[in-house]
């Protein structure tokens, strides 16, 4: 293999023209991160802009790269050496393998210090990746450490209740400390404290928003729909899912034996999709929240914390990435409620749910990316630009739950209807959620107002009136309902 070869293949590699004798942290920054990540490639006699220039004595030059790892890191990491030759020109390629024993430091000239991998540089560990570096050099995770709090102390309904129904069993004080929930002394580990009813990790919560149009800009409203939960990562999951069904829509068409859903997403791989933005993020990002963001043409989750073994997704085949629980201790017990398996790659089901569906093309294919600190899941919408007559089925034979699903011209037309009313904001952030959820074809009375908005009795009330007073709704049968005048009329 040639060096560009070896150097377009590698994921991980770092390039030294020479060996820096007398400066040797600058190259064993390098080996420091390459361990305390997914291992990689260090070579020597090779120019930053990629020159081949070879080294004098590639000999020599190996045994003070031998000498300076054994007396300048701690501990020793795994390495392989080779000399290799190409074009009458000697190279040395060190390659270090991910360690165990993390962290990995560079231990000299009074300093000790572990370095990462950010991008293409190796740079000194910060507070958060160092707790990372030791918990996995002691072969501990976060969710298995004892917190500070008592089991007694706190209540579990969710919990409970979710285990009986999905189990058939009861989840007793005794199944906490065998399922490292808790310990022999009665504490809960940072798992249980996960699962708690109260919100015992404040940073472990759900920020979920309904965007107006394709993406966060401003206009007349920000938002159709944006709520904040709280509490039990079971409680977490469910509100996630609950929100994401209140804010879609679905299709269906009749088939000879019945009907054939086509829901903008896959129900199973918004699941599969969550679940994993719940379990597998890293707690130890502080002041960061799992998100789901849903736009007109996809939905985007985003979950702290990149891959477990600090690879980057984008650079990975999907279909074959092995599964890596951050959190063993809470995907063990989500598995035995059901809500995952305990083996298989969530990438590949995630992806085989958009292949079974109706209007899958490989332009919605969904799409994942990753940073050392960050994962990001794109969902997109099957039946976004979609026309009735492209689905696939005769036009007779296509029905739709909502007749909304294609209503981005008269969402607009209403927008511009709203906008220069004199009312507040707020207020006309609540009308177009309003339109949005009824369009102009269904009924609905101040209950549902209540319930869609969110506002109480009062308040409801007089937003009907204002709608009223304006003349965008007229009066529809039964008592106390109404419905939105057509805005393209």
């Amino acid at each position: 293999m040639k060096i560009t070869d070896f150097i377009g293949e590698a994921t991980e590699y770092d390039k030294k023209e020479m060996l820096e004798e007398r400066k040797p942290r600058s190259w064993l920054k390098s080996v420091s991160a390459f361990a305390n990540g997914i291992g990689g490639a260090l070579i020597f006699g090779v120019s930053d802009d990629e020159t081949l220039v070879g080294l004098t004595n590639a000999r020599e030059a190996s045994e003070k790269i031998s000498e300076n790892i054994k007396m300048k890191m701690d501990p020793i990491p795994q390495v392989m050496m080779e000399i290799h030759t190409e074009d009458g020109k000697n190279f040395i390629i060190l390659k270090v393998l991910p360690g165990q024993e993390t962290p990995y430091y560079y231990a000299a000239d009074g300093n000790r210090v572990a370095y990462v991998r950010v991008g293409n540089e190796s740079i000194p560990a910060d507070a958060t990746a160092l707790k990372r570096l030791v918990l996995r050099g002691t072969n501990m995770t976060y969710d298995s450490m004892v917190s500070a709090y008592m089991l007694q102390d706190f209540s579990f309904t969710k919990l409970r209740s979710v285990y009986r129904m999905r189990t058939g069993t009861d989840l007793t004080n005794s199944d906490f400390i065998s399922l490292e929930l808790a310990d022999e002394s009665g504490k809960l580990t940072n798992a249980g404290a996960l699962l708690a009813d109260e919100s015992l990790v404040r940073h472990s919560r759900l920020f979920c928003t309904r965007w107006y149009g394709l993406d966060k800009a401003s206009g007349v409203m920000d938002a159709l729909d944006d709520k904040e939960y709280s509490g039990s990562l079971v409680s977490l999951l469910q509100n996630g899912i609950e929100f994401v069904k209140n804010n879609t829509k679905k299709r269906w068409k009749k088939t000879g034996t019945g009907r054939a859903e086509m829901p903008e997403y896959p129900e199973q791989a918004v699941h599969e999709a969550l679940v994993n933005a719940l379990i597998h993020r890293d707690y130890l990002e502080i002041g960061s929240e799992v998100h789901i963001d849903i736009f007109d043409d996809r939905m985007e989750i985003y979950s702290p914390g990149g891959m477990p073994d600090g690879s980057i997704v984008q650079n990975l085949d999907t279909d074959n990435v092995a599964s890596k629980r951050r959190n063993p201790v809470i995907a063990d017990i989500f598995s035995r409620m059901h809500f995952m398996e305990r083996r298989g790659s969530g990438f590949k089901k995630i992806k085989e749910d958009y292949h079974r569906a109706i209007n899958y093309c490989s332009g919605v294919e969904p799409l994942f990316r990753s940073t050392p600190t960050s994962f990001f899941v794109t969902l997109y919408n099957l039946n976004y630009n979609v026309p009735i007559d492209k689905t696939g089925v005769l036009a007779e034979n296509q029905v739709f739950d909502e007749q909304k699903t294609g209503l981005q011209e008269k969402k607009q037309a209403f927008e511009v209807l709203i906008s220069n009313l004199k009312i507040s904001k707020p207020t006309k952030n609540n009308m177009l959620k309003i339109y949005m959820h009824f369009g102009s074809d269904t009924d609905f009375a101040r209950a549902d107002v209540m319930e869609i908005t969110g506002l109480t009795s009062t308040p409801a009330s007089e937003l009907m009136r204002k709608l009223k007073s304006a003349g965008l709704v007229e009066r529809a049968r039964g008592r106390g309902k109404y419905k939105f005048i057509d805005p393209q009329k």
